[in-house]
């Protein structure tokens, strides 16, 4: 096996160098196909080698989920959240990393001695026959957007942050600032109220979803902080009765844009927590990364019961958070 490490998701500008260095990646794992659908398979993932064959000789990205077993099968499991970051970077426009591209060529496995041929290639977008739809859309813009983009963001960080002294992380990383582990989130407004187990206030949904409530009173479940590299974390929480979940933002429906505990933790949502300048706002703003958007207390309330929510980033104190070690 090679140095796992030398290779950065980073270094790709397009959906083609993404797929380029996932076959740069398999080289340097040094194992064939049907190793990597049988390490998958241990690792507690569905990665059939045909599905794995097609991905990288195609052009366009991986589901995120293929993605994660694919990147732990080849054993860089440490860095499945750069992995999936680089990828969603790619999917939203925006290309990140070193300017310089990958070198072009085959991993040179033989997928022909390993992989049943295909008749046909499906059209770029849709899935593979036999492999579910993708659990969460994907995001396209064009290049005039992404290069608005690369000119406006900048601008509008130092419009929210302010002028950042020298050698401050800045906003879009929490080094230093937060303590990973068993830990209480709390709104910087109300810090003994701790975002733990609750319903919604309209009773529409049945199972549990993320509230405000008094931290005296939260003592289950408790809350960890998984860092998964690159600044992301998974927030889960360990419930003696219903064991762990992973917090991740709900889709289209009575609860949509609140955060649910899953007990599959592969497909939870990473969050970049994001800390304010030195000297600067208290707290930390949670950003889903598949996204722009913020979580934030619904409605902007105080009270017991209110739901965290991703919403529209505004710099509300009521999407700052407390992070402390429990």
């Amino acid at each position: 096996m090679g140095n796992l490490g030398e290779l950065s998701p980073y270094e790709a500008k397009d959906a083609a160098g993404f797929v380029e260095s996932m076959r740069q990646l398999k080289a340097l794992s040094g194992r064939t196909y049907r190793e990597l659908e049988e390490r998958a398979a241990r690792n507690g993932d569905v990665l059939a080698r045909s599905t794995l064959a097609d991905i990288l000789r195609r052009t366009n990205l991986p589901r995120p989920d293929l993605l994660a077993a694919f990147v732990r099968a080849c054993g860089d499991e440490r860095r499945v959240g750069a992995w999936l970051d680089a990828r969603d970077r790619i999917a939203a426009g925006v290309t990140a990393g070193s300017a310089t591209a990958p070198d072009p060529g085959p991993d040179g496995g033989n997928v022909a001695d390993e992989v049943p041929p295909r008749t046909a290639e499906p059209t770029a977008g849709e899935p593979m026959a036999g492999e579910p739809a993708a659990p969460r859309p994907r995001r396209s813009r064009g290049r005039t957007a992404a290069l608005v983009a690369a000119l406006v963001l900048p601008l509008l960080a130092i419009a929210a942050w302010g002028l950042l002294p020298h050698g401050s992380d800045g906003p879009g990383t929490a080094s230093g600032a937060v303590p990973d582990g068993w830990v209480t989130v709390r709104p910087v407004r109300t810090p003994d109220l701790c975002l733990t187990d609750g319903r919604d206030r309209k009773g529409a949904y049945a199972s549990a979803v993320a509230v405000q409530l008094p931290c005296a009173r939260s003592t289950v479940p408790r809350t960890y902080l998984e860092p998964v590299g690159e600044d992301l974390y998974r927030i889960q929480w360990h419930h003696p009765e219903e064991g762990k979940g992973c917090l991740t933002v709900m889709g289209p429906g009575p609860v949509r844009g609140m955060l649910e505990p899953r007990n599959d933790c592969t497909h939870a949502t990473l969050f970049r927590l994001e800390a304010g300048p030195a000297g600067g706002t208290e707290g930390v703003r949670i950003r889903p990364v598949t996204g722009s958007r913020c979580i934030g207390i619904a409605d902007d309330l105080t009270t017991e019961g209110a739901e965290a929510i991703e919403e529209r980033c505004t710099g509300g104190a009521d999407q700052r958070f407390l992070v402390r070690a429990d």
